[in-house]
């Protein structure tokens, strides 16, 4: 095992390794995928988030052992990188990596919990969730923010932003599933746009976050940073469901 620690939390070491070691029995489950399982343990420092990633194929277990770095240290470096930015995430912890023969075996992300009131899928699924519109323009200077530095996150989808309300009920955001991002020193308007293209199917959403957008970005109009927008997202979501009813088509064939 080969432990790769935030060194302000270096006096729970032994307490994440005990976590670790122990990931399959204890600790309160959060997500079970088919790829990765999530758990929450307890710590003398609050609350862990303990991601497991699946064991990669056989090519990958090679791949993540000399050719590129596995999921969990880019989570953890990507993490260090944002909050070096000023961007939300929880505060990345530790990354642990164990070996498979030559190659790479399981491994881990561990930051600190967030307890977030919402993520952006609830403003999708709630239009009547309480000051939605406040929520979602906050939300778009919060990707504008994102954009200003350079930060292309790749899985920018629904459930990969958390949503926080503080005391005074300004809101804070978290990104969260952090293992596929580049970084750039500028993004083009394209860029930005196409980022955006997978959080809502909504219309009337798109229209927001482009009012919302081109207050800050005013290299573009309203109009323009709509229609790129809403362009990106149609062809988006077609795909998206394509693909669906190509599933479906399997899974019956199979049948």
């Amino acid at each position: 095992m080969k432990l790769t620690i935030n060194p302000e939390f270096k006096s729970i070491e032994n307490e994440l390794i005990d976590a670790i070691e122990n990931f399959d029995k204890r600790g309160q489950l959060l997500v079970k995928g088919s790829r990765n399982t999530i758990k929450i343990f307890q710590s003398s420092l609050g609350e862990l988030n303990i991601k497991s990633f699946k064991k990669p194929n056989f090519i990958n277990t090679i791949v993540y052992r000399f050719l590129r770095d596995s999921k969990a240290k880019r989570s953890y470096d990507f993490g260090l990188r944002l909050l070096k930015k000023g961007i939300g995430t929880p505060m990345p912890i530790a990354f642990v990596e164990f070996s498979q023969g030559v190659g790479l075996g399981k491994s881990f992300y561990v930051c600190q919990q967030i307890d977030a009131e919402y993520t952006y899928r609830d403003l999708v699924e709630n239009p009547e969730l309480n000051h939605h519109d406040e929520v979602l323009r906050a939300f778009t200077r919060f990707c504008y923010q994102l954009h200003e530095n350079g930060v292309e996150f790749k899985d920018h989808s629904p459930g990969n932003t958390l949503i926080k309300i503080n005391e005074d009920q300004s809101y804070s955001f978290y990104l969260v599933d952090l293992n596929r991002m580049n970084f750039h020193n500028q993004l083009s308007f394209e860029q930005r746009m196409y980022n955006l293209r997978r959080l809502t199917p909504k219309k009337e959403m798109i229209a927001v976050m482009a009012n919302e957008y081109a207050k800050v970005y005013t290299e573009k109009s309203e109009a323009d940073i709509f229609q790129l927008l809403w362009q990106y997202t149609t062809d988006f979501q077609e795909k998206f469901h394509r693909k669906q009813r190509i599933k479906k088509q399997v899974k019956f064939w199979k049948k």
